[in-house]
């Protein structure tokens, strides 16, 4: 029975999957090389917001099952079974950046002292598996035996813990059977349960499968997002039509809501990552590339559509409400805020900015914009403001008292990137209401 994991990367996919599978029983050691967020660890502070993680961090370390350290050598000895877990950013070209993956590889072949089942959480190319295998087998000082198995995470940041434990579906990629019957028992809580899917496949499928599922969700968010700009000429109402399509079984309600644009740590990377793969192959993935550039082209419509409510920026202060790519995280990367801010002070506005969670991330990422103020409320952000953005929706920002906006704002302009008020409602309070996709 296997009981001793070792999880290398303390990230948002690292964090997540060594705390739940801490959760299930097992002992976990989270290993991390940055040695200040490791001593934030053990004293219970988390690096990450994601409902629900800190108090099962909490849980989980009083009882001892769950153990941070920067021992990655201790790490790798003292278990069966490795979780790879660090990032893999996109390089310039679009293509996943495996630096970090490979020297976790390297410094496993290094340290072997027995059998070990490697596993690959990162999100990775399509054949990442036979050049981990490759690069420990090259290394390996020892007779040790290696299975290396891709193991693709789908967490939604503020839903993760939540999907770790009730998942869709579980995606395991070996050639082993061994190596499958050990991801059995890493998973038990969930096999034996017989409600959670699992496939057994190969490495490769199991890669691809990751990377083609949010190329066809991104694809999916963007189709809306581009009808969302023939409606608001046409005078059709998008959030029936998206209502009517998601009654169709085949289609299905979820990804159809219209908005700034998708962001995130995935959706950007893997659609981009995927075309590379593609192109290296002399295969060119249209609908993947379109959505790519389609999704980039929506951003920046909303600064348009910003500008032309506002008649003029120059000058102007718009507040701006939500900043993290979407609502229960902290996360930033590749939100629209960091394309659609910008480029409202380059056309001459001063904004002030608001999110719950996020305003840490916010200091250094948008570090250097001119103009620009991180504020303490909604409230603050709005006053004296000549219009209102919503770019998160964010579960507070959908019971804003208007009347006091409305009081403490220079111009009552009124931009709901996300639809997530009624127009009449808000134009009878005496505002210039502004939405996506509607009429």
């Amino acid at each position: 029975m296997i009981n001793d994991i070792t999880v290398i990367g303390t990230g948002y996919v690292g964090l997540v999957t060594g705390t739940c599978l801490s959760d299930f029983g097992l002992n976990v050691l989270c290993i991390d090389q940055d040695e200040d967020k490791i001593n934030k660890l053990n004293k219970g502070i988390i690096p990450i917001y994601e409902p629900g993680l800190q108090e099962l961090v909490k849980k989980n370390y009083s009882e001892k099952r769950l153990r941070f350290s920067t021992d990655i050598i201790y790490g790798i000895q003292n278990a069966e079974v490795v979780f790879i877990a660090v990032g893999t950013p996109p390089k310039e070209d679009g293509s996943a950046d495996l630096d970090n993956v490979v020297k976790v590889a390297q410094t496993i072949a290094k340290h072997m002292n027995g059998p070990k089942v490697v596993v690959n959480k990162s999100t990775v190319p399509i054949g990442t598996a036979r050049l981990v295998k490759k690069t420990i087998e090259e290394i390996k000082t020892g007779p040790y035996p290696v299975d290396v198995v891709s193991n693709p995470e789908f967490l939604r940041e503020g839903a993760a813990v939540y999907d770790f434990m009730h998942p869709d579906r579980v995606v395991v990629g070996a050639d082993n059977p061994e190596a499958i019957e050990i991801m059995k028992q890493v998973y038990r809580v969930l096999f034996l349960n017989q409600k959670t899917p699992f496939l057994f496949t190969s490495p490769e499928t199991a890669e691809a499968v990751k990377y083609v599922s949010n190329a066809f969700l991104a694809m999916k968010i963007t189709f809306i997002n581009e009808l969302s700009e023939l409606f608001e000429k046409t005078g059709i109402n998008i959030v029936d039509v998206a209502r009517g399509m998601g009654m169709d079984g085949r289609i299905g309600s979820k990804f159809l809501n219209p908005g700034p644009g998708y962001g995130g740590s995935c959706f950007p990377k893997d659609t981009r990552a995927l075309a590379k793969i593609s192109r290296n192959y002399d295969v060119t993935l249209s609908l993947v590339e379109a959505t790519i550039a389609a999704n980039e082209k929506q951003k920046n419509r909303m600064v348009e559509k910003i500008q032309k409510a506002m008649v003029n920026l120059e000058g102007k202060t718009v507040a701006v409400l939500g900043l993290a790519f979407k609502p229960e995280t902290d996360d930033m990367r590749e939100s629209p805020a960091l394309t659609i801010i910008p480029e409202l002070v380059n056309r001459g506005a001063s904004v002030k900015a608001y999110d719950p969670k996020a305003m840490d991330e916010a200091e250094w990422r948008l570090e250097g914009i001119p103009n620009l103020e991180l504020v303490d409320s909604p409230y603050e952000a709005a006053s004296g403001a000549h219009a209102l953005v919503i770019l998160t929706e964010w579960n507070q920002f959908r019971s804003l008292n208007l009347d006091r906006l409305y009081k403490i704002m220079k111009d009552p302009v009124f931009i709901d990137l996300r639809n997530i008020y009624e127009p009449n409602m808000v134009r009878q309070l005496g505002f210039n209401y502004h939405s996506v996709g509607r009429p």
